[in-house]
């Protein structure tokens, strides 16, 4: 009887054996913050083909080892779920890491010399890009062409400022484009001219911009693989695992075919534009549309310009140019954003509309409520791009409607430096209003807007917990009582920003099931001197199980 028991003892163990999973991976000895409420903490992950198999302590992981399984020491650093960015513009990011960085020319004479320098290295090819920011100039004026006319004579300049709503043209891309003192303001833009002499200064704003853009010429596939590819090398960097970015059609194209190569390290949520939605509606697609590497069925527009362009647009006029409001877009103008929105919404598609100024927000609640009230009911989350400076009124409306704060922490340090100039104090305590979102029951998320703000998430947060300008000149937070915690920053990158993108069921926390996108932090930003955290690295970025970055 006893050799019997034996028997039937030792098969049972051998049946339990054969039916445990055993993980390709397993990441032991750290501190995991999963973002998971029912499991907030743990020191072990187990991973098996691609998705995460368990979590908790290092015995309770240790059993899905097996003689193959990599088994990853993480000597006690803070372990977290891959961030997700809500807004990149990801291409152009790839394209201006080949091109001229004008971002931190501290004066016109720099900017001059950094845009010399590029065309007599290439004399005859364009120059883009530039991200320039003439705030950071002695006087803040606004380049002019001639500036640059001299040493650029042959050479196609056009170069934007780093908030994407105004470029420099010089005189010879003026004249390609046929641009002259006669040249009316397109619906939507603004030709800035010189008081005296009434000629075009060579700076563009919003609309007038396409004036230009249509007569750059499109890179070829492989110019766009070349960026791609830079741009996910930056991306593994910063601890990115996933990209809701900004696109065209071309841009899907690129992404499909690096994740067909099995060179795709980051995930993408792809945004096209809002005229489009008709494509999509016509062949039945609907938002989230793909595969675990590249989705559509997201819309982007735009209601208005930006706060550093004087085009966002305000219900009162600009402190600094009190002859502007700002510029509502001509979809806005002529109806169309309207017409669009509808028809794309019915159609089971996602609105995801660019609003800084507080009228733009305003208008946009108005257009999502009249949605609401017109189409037939479905979980549609509407997306306020930005949402940067919002009226009293309307926070409330936010939470109504359901609508999700699409915002972008670093803008708040940047921008936070000459924010009052614009628009005065009062308006600036609901400006980046993170905190009166959360306390409203507004879903937010975090993104970079990368090129527009560096790609780095850690970035993000430092600058979401501390509001610490970049100028040094509010050291204890501009407009204090809007910071979150680091949790909530957490939060807003990664199971917030996979809400957004209708894969809260795929990413966003470390749970058994979900994609095993994780990132590894040098320094535990939960524990440390909310100060110190912009000083803090990526130790290890794993996508589907695979460590594709390691310091």
């Amino acid at each position: 009887m006893r050799l019997l028991l034996l028997f039937f003892t030792i098969l049972l163990a051998v049946s339990a054996m054969s039916q445990t999973q055993v993980a390709d991976v397993i990441f032991v000895n750290g501190k995991v913050w999963t973002v998971d409420k029912a499991k907030p903490s743990a020191e072990a992950v187990a991973v098996l083909a691609g998705r995460i198999l368990a979590i908790g302590s290092g015995n309770e992981v240790g059993k899905f080892a097996g003689a193959q399984t990599r088994i990853v020491d993480l000597k006690g650093k803070l372990m977290l779920p891959g961030f997700i960015d809500n807004h990149t513009h990801f291409m152009s990011g790839g394209f201006q890491l080949q091109s001229v960085d004008l971002r931190y020319a501290k004066s016109e004479a720099e900017f001059a010399a950094l845009i010399k320098a590029r065309a007599e290295k290439y004399s005859t090819r364009w120059i883009t890009g530039g991200d320039w920011d003439h705030d950071n100039w002695p006087g803040g004026n606004l380049p002019t062409k001639e500036l640059i006319d001299r040493t650029t004579a042959r050479t196609p300049v056009f170069v934007n400022r780093y908030d994407g709503h105004m470029a420099l043209a010089n005189s010879y891309t003026l004249k390609l484009a046929g641009i002259d003192k006669n040249t009316p303001d397109p619906q939507g833009g603004t030709i800035v001219h010189d008081k005296k002499t009434g000629e075009p200064t060579g700076v563009l704003k919003d609309a007038a911009m396409n004036l230009v853009y249509r007569h750059v010429p499109d890179p070829g596939e492989a110019e766009m693989l070349e960026a791609a590819k830079l741009a996910l090398a930056e991306a593994r960097k910063f601890g990115v695992t996933s990209i809701q970015d900004v696109s065209s059609g071309n841009d899907v194209r690129v992404y499909q075919i690096l994740r067909d190569k099995g060179e795709l390290t980051a995930r993408f949520h792809c945004r096209i534009p809002l005229s489009q939605w008709g494509n999509f509606a016509a062949v039945g697609i609907k938002v989230p549309f793909g595969d675990d590497w590249v989705r559509v069925g997201s819309l982007k527009e735009f209601a208005d310009g930006s706060l550093g362009s004087s085009t966002a647009l305000f219900f009162q006029p600009f402190t600094s140019d009190p002859g502007t409001r700002g510029l509502a877009m001509d979809v806005v103008l002529d109806g169309r954003l309207e017409k669009w929105g509808m028809g794309a919404d019915r159609a089971g598609l996602q609105l995801s509309i660019h609003a800084i100024g507080d009228s733009a927000n305003s208008l946009l609640l108005d257009l999502f409520e009249k949605i609401t009230k017109t189409n037939p009911r479905w979980d549609r989350r509407f997306r306020n791009e930005h949402a940067q400076h919002i009226a009293p009124k309307d926070f409330q409306r936010f939470a109504t409607l359901g609508v999700i704060a699409s915002v972008q922490p670093y803008h708040a340090i940047d921008d936070g430096r000459w924010a009052e100039k614009r628009i005065g104090h009062e308006r600036c305590k609901t400006t980046y209003p993170f905190r009166t979102f959360l306390d409203s029951g507004v879903k937010m998320c975090f993104g970079s807007d990368w090129t527009v703000g560096p790609l780095s998430p850690i970035l993000g947060i430092y600058a979401a917990v501390t509001r610490r300008t970049t100028d040094g000149a509010n050291p204890n937070g501009w407009i204090p009582e809007q910071k979150i915690t680091v949790q909530e920053a957490i939060e807003a990158y990664t199971v917030n920003c996979a809400y957004a993108a209708f894969e809260e069921g795929e990413k966003g926390s470390i749970t058994p099931g979900k994609l095993a996108d994780l990132v590894v932090l040098t320094d535990d930003i939960l524990t440390i001197d909310p100060v110190r955290i912009e000083q803090v690295g990526v130790e290890l970025t794993v996508v589907g199980g695979k460590i594709v970055y390691s310091k």
